[in-house]
């Protein structure tokens, strides 16, 4: 076979000969030693001109069309003989030599790739501008915050960290876009679209505080009640400041990124907001176009809560926490299938799939009682939170500028809040400043179990539920609900209850997300269809959401919790509540004065209908 640059070869692949003004610029390139530095994928078109040349393929027409195409080395290992053809390769003999000789490299650097081992995934290999990403200490930090908060002192197993999560959330975000590009060539998915997706997934949670949802859910709330904060603003605060002080830019577009365009892109897919305009027609997305949309259903689905970062975590926590996953990705990935859905393209399933989502959000629904709103779990992480509240004042960290920050306003500036983990817990706790005596104080009751004690768990009845600005007022509610008529050891103080409020339900509040789903039939995979509830079974949930109401006690004496079981069960009659599951050994004086809380005389409160008590609902018939 003769050389591609050969003078015969020329002629006969239809090339020009270059311009005079770029003879000097070719001969320079032709002649430059090639160095290979390790990495094709970041190879620059002078770098890749010279490889070619140092291969043989010293066509000085060649070179100059893969320089004015500005071809990079992230794109000779995803070159084609289409795209050969165009850069003017028209021997289908040469176009085959360029090809092998790409397949080599592609060959000898494999080890760009990394592969880590991970305990639910088994072997995954990463895109080396991931490996770039996970490479940072904005990244690293993901090692050192937990999972599940303060459940890792109920469950001794759920020691996993968001680090490893993430990883997970990265290959799964690849490998079910990939089976959409493969399953549907149509779609038109990029190789660039594919790394944006990873990215997204990679980097979702990267802004998480200490303690995962205990740091938004409880201690942001408490401290800055004027914000409206989410750790999903957070990650896309620091993946920003991630790019910008790693020059990951740059790296992005030796691999083929767009910058400008793909992190856009990448964020929009970690906020995960719906369009206040989902039901009409204008496309308010910046990073892709609408027919793209299905893309931003991947990462963290807004729709209907189908996403690999769920997918993710129910294998993941499962596994540590020692309870059975009962949802198979695998099989949802079998029948996903991209569909339109008026004007918009959207993810969907086959009919028969409908009965394993609902499983599926079952499970979600099965965790959160066993263990993310474990009653144990819940009352460490609030007196966690108690002890960052006071401690808040008199943390200094860091940030942009020399400039200090507290605990609370950390998340204000992404170089302080990258300093910011668990490791927080033990700086307060070993600290001897007397300023943090009182956190410390809390932390070693943590540390030493002299926790908070349980009172009790109960549910408002019917569709009355507690706001979230009744939520201050109900220890002293509770505290204002003494028993009148029974003699206590004790007088109890608001100060002395702590009311935990648990918002339960299938991830969408009251809505069923099913019904933001579609389906395709065997029948015609290309139309779309929506099933109902009552067209899959009778026994399905009636309702979607719940709320329970516990209570706990700082005062842990026997006499003290004796007067707060009194004290709870009172308030339950007083607010109409659901009669709490210990209510009659705990108070058995008290319950029989409810007639709707015995079950001969269910329905029947003539004395509840004289103080003002509304007839329970039964919610679940008899």
């Amino acid at each position: 076979m003769r050389e591609l640059g050969a003078p015969q070869k020329r002629a006969r692949c239809g090339s020009p000969d270059p311009p005079p003004e770029h003879a000097a610029a070719l001969a320079e390139s032709a002649g430059a030693e090639f160095q290979d530095d390790g990495d094709p994928q970041s190879w620059g078109p002078e770098q890749l001109c010279a490889f070619l040349n140092h291969q043989g393929f010293s066509d000085p027409a060649l070179l100059s069309r893969f320089r004015e195409n500005k071809i990079r080395g992230s794109q000779l290992l995803h070159l084609d003989e289409s795209l050969l053809e165009n850069l003017g390769v028209r021997s289908s003999e040469d176009r085959q030599k360029l090809l092998d000789c790409v397949y080599k490299l592609n060959q000898s650097h494999e080890d760009t790739m990394k592969v880590f081992n991970d305990p639910i995934h088994g072997h995954i290999e990463l895109h080396p501008l991931l490996i770039r990403i996970i490479d940072t200490p904005q990244f690293q930090r993901l090692r050192y915050i937990k999972q599940l908060g303060g459940s890792y002192y109920v469950f001794p197993g759920a020691s996993h960290n968001r680090f490893e999560h993430s990883l997970g959330v990265g290959y799964l975000a690849g490998y079910l876009v990939r089976t959409l590009q493969e399953k549907q060539p149509e779609l038109q998915i990029t190789n660039r679209d594919m790394l944006c997706v990873q990215i997204a997934g990679l980097c979702h949670d990267l802004g998480h505080g200490p303690f995962s949802h205990m740091f938004d859910g409880r201690f942001i709330p408490l401290a800055r009640p004027e914000l409206n904060w989410r750790h999903e603003t957070a990650s896309v605060k620091m993946f920003e400041h991630l790019v910008n002080a790693n020059g990951i830019e740059a790296v992005m577009r030796n691999y083929g990124l767009v910058p400008e365009e793909d992190i856009c892109f990448i964020k929009e897919q970690i906020e995960g907001s719906l369009d206040s305009t989902e039901e009409q027609s204008a496309w308010l997305k910046k990073g892709r176009p609408q027919e793209k949309n299905f893309l931003y259903e991947i990462v963290a689905n807004k729709r209907n809560g189908i996403d690999v970062d769920k997918w993710d975590y129910f294998a993941r926590d499962c596994h540590h926490l020692g309870i059975q996953n009962n949802f198979d990705y695998k099989r949802f990935l079998k029948f996903a299938r991209v569909c339109k859905v008026d004007e918009k393209t959207h993810i969907c399933t086959r009919d028969k799939e409908v009965g394993n989502l609902y499983d599926m959000f079952h499970t979600r629904n099965c965790l959160h009682r066993r263990a993310y709103q474990h009653k144990i779990g819940n009352i460490i992480e609030t007196m966690i939170t108690d002890a960052f509240l006071k401690a808040d004042p008199y943390i200094q960290i860091e940030g942009t500028g020399g400039k200090k920050y507290t605990l609370s306003t950390a998340i204000d500036d992404m170089e302080a809040y990258t300093k910011l983990t668990d490791n927080i817990f033990l700086e307060i706790l070993h600290s001897t400043d007397p300023k943090l005596a009182e956190a410390r104080e809390i932390l070693q009751k943590v540390e030493c179990r002299k926790l908070y004690k349980f009172v009790g768990e109960t549910q408002p009845t019917g569709k009355d539920r507690i706001e979230t600005d009744e939520y201050d007022q109900l220890p002293e509610s509770v505290a204002d609900s003494k028993p009148e008529s029974i003699p206590l050891p004790v007088e109890l103080k608001a100060e002395d209850f702590v009311v935990d409020v648990i918002n339960m339900d299938y991830g969408m509040k009251e809505k069923n997300p099913i019904d933001n789903v579609r389906f395709y039939c065997k029948s015609d995979r290309n139309k779309a269809v929506m099933i109902t509830k009552d067209q899959v079974s009778q026994l399905l949930p009636e309702q979607f959401a719940e709320q329970l109401i516990r209570v706990y006690c700082k005062r842990t004496d026997k006499q003290s919790l004796d007067a707060a079981g009194q004290y709870f069960v009172q308030w339950c009659m007083n607010r109409n509540f659901t009669k709490p599951q210990d209510g009659d050994v705990v108070a058995p004086k008290l319950t029989p004065r409810k007639p709707s809380w015995n079950p001969q005389n269910r329905g029947q409160d003539p004395d509840g209908a004289r103080k003002g008590y509304k007839p329970k609902s039964n919610l679940f018939g008899n």
